[in-house]
Formats: structure tokens, C-alpha cells, sequence
């Protein structure tokens, strides 16, 4: 058997393997040096040789594209109903119809004045306060006056879905007096947050955000108008520098966006993965459609059995051309056509043709794929990082059942509760305190206030980071759960009640709802029913049914109840 070749270091020879009859196999440092032990890393194989994404920072990968980024995302929603749907679906199921404070202030970190009792009547005074004027039809928090605070939430989900981001501005608007407070926020277009002048990013300016050392967000630039306006704007400068925070500590922009890798400075949608995606998928349906229609009409031919120079011939072709004898033929068919009464097609009665011809009708199209198990393929890849199943994307429930359906809400509710968390819940509070810190200082002279506190005290606490936390302690409640079987889910709720996994509160947001509000309605209908004398069942099934029931007691005999009543 041959050896190692000669010439070569023993340590090389021991990379090259000369087997009598095969190819000269090779391992070992030039395979380890071009690709690693990572298949996925390999630069020598065929599938991966030619795949070399450039090694750039996360913001050179999304700043210079993400203005078409986002245009293409924008595109896609308002031209493909699909994805509008799934715009609705994030919305309704995170947000819902209204999104509502719930105030739990941390007494263990205010302090000892600071009792239960307390943290009860400031927690009921600051909800009812701040949920009757974010419902109101006046659109308080709005600066343009056009949405209110719910409104507001729905849309910044509906603008992280487009662009991965949330922008506004908090505004002062002090020369309107008959407002009740004066905070207002200004939504803004995450297009108008760009570099002075279109300026190239910079050590200490992304994309218009003005970084310091540590990559803190320290000033955002906003452009007046956004530059897709067809009127020109005669603001000087037209770049409007706004610092992230006052100097004592009040928040001036609201900027939300969940990075996917460290040193990101803007957000990107997630509908950028998949637009490629939902384009040709939209063609797709285009097109299948089309054919659809053009399935849905009929051609029909008129044949003849004679030959075609026979018939050309017999028609008298000749000095006229083949041109003169088709236009013969055609007339003298017409004629022989027009003398049917009863010629038709939808109406299924056909004529006698002219002799020797036949009519032949074909479809002109083919079926389309629309509804079948490709398309469904391409909704399963658009829907997953939408964080929605395909049933609940494509609104095609017809496969599904209990168990899958219960598994798809599952994962859908964790995906929307952790967006809540990160988005709605984070602009929510935001909000919620700009406008504490205004009744805290200038509105309200009836706040409740703890036994040996004073207004004063209780100002300057609020400008402590760590006691500004504990008394903004904000938890909201926005778009009910949903429930597949009420019976069995209403069950395991009591059951968690009752073993202490859960309480009032929390299963009662589940459902959408403030249990304070629960509570104060049902004691309201307890004390009407009492008046009038009226009394109400609380058994949910017919009269007698839970005496029918077989409940399972093995006895000593080891028989059941039931089985011994039958002997």
C-alpha cells in the first residue's frame, strides 16, 4: 500500500490521504483555514461557496435602506389585504377598544407613611382621573386633537409593524385654556427622525438620532415636514433638534424600538424579512385570479371536414385570393347562422351548423392555485414573523380544531403580551407620566396624600428616580384574551382563584376588564335587585341537570354510588 508522497513535512503528509484507486482525498489545515468545523461557515462547498454577506455594524445594514425599508412595508399594507388584516390583528389583540391604567404604587420602597390604605385611594383616584380623560371624546392627550389615548396606542403598534419603531414628541400646550391639563403628545412619522440636511451618519449622529460615548440617546433631529410633501415648508432651520430630556429630568421624545443586535440604533419592521415574500405572494393571487376569470369565459371555433383547399376552391378562390374565398365562406356561414332562432350558448340550444362544419368549445384557462396547500405554504412563511399563526393570518379556520386552536393561542398571546409589554405598555406609561408629573406639580390641590407628608415632600420625591418608579408603578389592561370554551376556561379560572395561583385582579384582565369596575357594578346590581325584591339563579345549567349527573364514590365494595342505586 502506497505511502505518504514524498517531499512532503511529516505534518503535512499527514493531511493528504492516497488511497490505490481513488480520488486524493484532503483534510486538515486548508479545509480547517477556508471554512472552520461550521457547515454553515464551509467555503469550499457548493451550496455555500458563493454566500458572503458583508461584515458591516447593524446600522450601516439598516440606516442607508431603512427609508425604502419602511416605503416598501407601507406599500405592502395598504395594497395587500392580508397584511392589513394582520395590522388589525396585532391592534385588536393587543390594544383592543380601550387600554386602561391599573396603579399599584410600591409602598415597601416610598416607605412607611406609606400605607395600604393609602396606596387603595391613590391607586382609585389616579385610574379614575387619568381613564375618564383618555376616553374622552375631547382627545386630551392628542396634540392634533384627532385620537385619543387608546387611539394613540393603536397606533404606534400599527406604526412598529410598518417601520419597527414609535415616535412622538411630549408637548406643552399652555395658550389652550380650557384644557384640563396641558401635556399633550405629538405623534411623528419615524421618517421625519433623520440626519440635518440628509447628512451622512456619523460617529455621534444614526439616522438622526445624536448619540453620546456610550451610545445613550441624548437629542433626536426632526425634520419640520415629512419629505414626501408636495408643499414646501418655510420653517428655519428645517431640522428641529429636540433634547431627550429637560434639565430637571422630564422626558421631551418618546422613541420605542426593540433592537435585534447590540449597536442598533433604529428599528426595522419585521414584515422586512418576509416583503420579498409577500409581494410574490400577492402576484401570485394576481395572477391565479386572472386566470380564474379567464377560466370562467369559453372560445369557440367553427371546423369544417373538408380539406382547406378543397373548400377554398368550391368557394370559388381565385381571382379574389385566399382573402376573397375566407370572406365568402364567412358571409355564406353568417347568413346560414343568422336563419337559427334558436342559437345560444348559456342557454344551451344549439342550431344545425352549415354543412360539413361543427362547433368546438374549449375552456380558455386553466384552474388556478389559489386555496390550495402551495399558497398556504407561502401564508405559513408570512405569517410566522408576523407572530401569528397561519389560521389567524389567512382567517382560514376550516382545519382546525379544539387542541390546535388552544396550541395557536397559546403562542399568539405569549408574542402579544411580550409586544404589549415592550411597546404598548412602555408608550402607555411613558405618557401616563408626563401627565403625573403635571398634576403632581401644577393641577390638582386634591391629591391624596399619606398622613405627615406634605405637597411639597411629596414633589420632591416624585423627582427621585428610584421613588418616581414606585409611585408611577403602572400595569394596563388592554385587549381581552379571548376563549374557545367559556365553560372550561371559566372553571380553570376559579380553580387558580381558589388555589391561590392567581387572583381577581388578574383573571379579570384577562377578559378586558378593571375588576375595581366589576366589583362596583355587581354591588350596584346586588343593591337594585334587593330593592325591588328580585332574586336571581347563579346556576349556569337547567333546572335538575346537576341532579342527573354521575358522580364517581368508589365505596368499600369497590362500587360506585351509581352502580348500587341501578342493584
Amino acid at each position: 500500500m502506497a505511502g505518504p508522497r514524498k517531499g512532503k513535512s511529516a505534518a503535512a503528509s499527514a493531511d493528504i490521504i492516497d488511497v490505490p484507486g481513488t480520488a486524493l482525498v484532503t483534510t486538515g489545515p486548508r479545509e480547517n483555514a477556508m471554512g472552520g468545523g461550521l457547515e454553515g461557515a464551509e467555503r469550499l462547498s457548493r451550496e455555500t461557496m458563493l454566500w458572503a454577506p458583508p461584515i458591516i455594524s447593524p446600522d450601516r445594514q439598516i440606516n442607508p435602506v431603512k427609508e425604502l425599508a419602511d416605503a416598501r412595508a407601507r406599500d405592502s399594507v395598504q395594497n395587500d389585504g392580508l397584511a392589513m388584516g394582520a395590522i388589525h390583528t396585532h391592534r385588536d389583540s393587543i390594544v383592543g377598544a380601550s387600554y386602561r391604567m391599573i396603579c399599584s404604587p410600591n409602598i415597601k420602597v416610598l416607605g412607611p407613611k406609606f400605607t395600604e390604605e393609602w396606596a387603595d385611594e391613590w391607586a382609585e383616584y389616579i385610574e379614575t382621573r387619568f381613564n375618564l380623560l383618555a376616553n374622552s371624546t375631547e382627545n386630551w392627550f392628542d396634540a392634533s386633537g384627532d385620537m385619543s389615548f387608546t387611539e394613540i396606542i393603536r397606533l404606534g403598534i400599527t406604526g412598529y409593524l410598518l417601520t419597527g419603531e414609535v415616535l412622538g414628541t411630549a408637548e406643552w400646550l399652555a395658550e389652550r385654556k380650557e384644557r384640563p391639563f396641558f401635556t399633550a403628545i405629538q405623534t411623528v412619522s419615524p421618517t421625519r427622525l433623520s440626519n440635518p440636511n440628509g447628512g451622512m451618519d456619523t460617529a455621534t449622529i444614526r439616522r438622526g438620532i445624536e448619540l453620546d460615548h456610550h451610545g445613550r440617546s441624548v437629542a433626536y433631529h426632526i425634520r419640520s415636514g415629512h419629505p414626501g410633501d408636495f408643499w414646501p415648508y418655510d420653517a428655519f432651520p428645517l431640522w428641529k433638534r429636540i433634547a431627550a430630556f429637560k434639565p430637571w429630568g422630564r422626558r421631551q421624545v418618546i422613541h420605542i424600538a426593540e433592537r435585534l443586535q447590540p449597536d442598533q440604533t433604529r428599528g426595522i419592521s419585521d414584515m422586512v424579512s418576509v416583503l420579498k415574500q409577500m409581494r410574490m405572494t400577492k402576484k401570485f393571487q394576481d395572477i391565479t385570479l386572472q386566470s380564474a376569470v379567464v377560466n370562467a369565459t369559453y372560445a369557440a371555433a367553427v371546423e369544417s371536414e373538408l380539406p382547406t383547399d378543397v373548400v377554398f376552391s368550391s368557394l370559388g378562390a381565385g381571382g379574389g385570393g385566399l382573402q376573397g374565398a375566407l370572406g365568402d365562406y364567412m358571409s355564406a356561414l353568417a347568413s346560414y347562422v343568422s336563419g337559427a332562432s334558436n342559437i345560444a350558448i348559456d342557454g344551451v340550444k344549439m342550431p344545425h351548423l352549415f354543412p360539413g362544419t361543427k362547433l368546438k368549445v374549449q375552456s380558455a384557462g386553466t384552474p388556478g392555485g389559489v386555496g390550495t396547500s402551495y399558497e398556504e405554504s407561502l401564508l405559513r412563511n408570512i405569517a410566522s414573523p408576523l407572530g401569528l399563526s397561519y389560521e389567524q393570518f389567512s382567517k382560514d379556520y376550516t382545519k382546525t380544531n379544539y387542541s390546535s386552536a388552544r396550541a395557536s393561542m397559546a403562542e399568539t398571546w405569549k408574542f402579544m403580551q411580550s409586544r404589549k409589554k415592550i411597546v404598548s405598555d412602555k408608550q402607555a406609561t411613558m405618557i401616563a407620566v408626563l401627565w403625573l408629573e403635571e398634576e403632581v406639580n401644577y393641577m390638582q390641590n386634591d391629591l391624596p396624600l399619606p398622613a405627615g407628608v406634605t405637597r411639597a415632600q411629596f414633589k420632591s420625591m416624585f423627582y427621585d428616580p428610584v421613588m418616581r418608579e414606585a409611585i408611577c408603578s403602572f400595569s394596563w389592561i388592554g385587549a381581552s384574551r379571548g376563549q374557545i370554551d367559556e365553560v372550561k376556561e371559566t372553571q380553570a379560572a376559579v380553580m387558580r382563584i381558589n388555589a391561590g395561583l392567581s387572583n381577581r385582579q388578574t383573571e379579570t384582565a384577562r377578559l378586558g376588564e378593571d375588576y375595581r369596575e366589576v366589583f362596583r357594578q355587581a354591588a350596584r346590581e346586588q343593591k337594585l335587585a334587593k330593592s325591588l325584591g328580585l332574586e336571581f339563579g347563579t346556576e349556569a345549567t337547567k333546572p335538575g341537570a346537576n341532579d342527573r349527573q354521575q358522580t364517581m364514590s368508589d365505596n368499600s365494595d369497590g362500587k360506585n354510588q351509581r352502580e348500587e342505586e341501578d342493584e
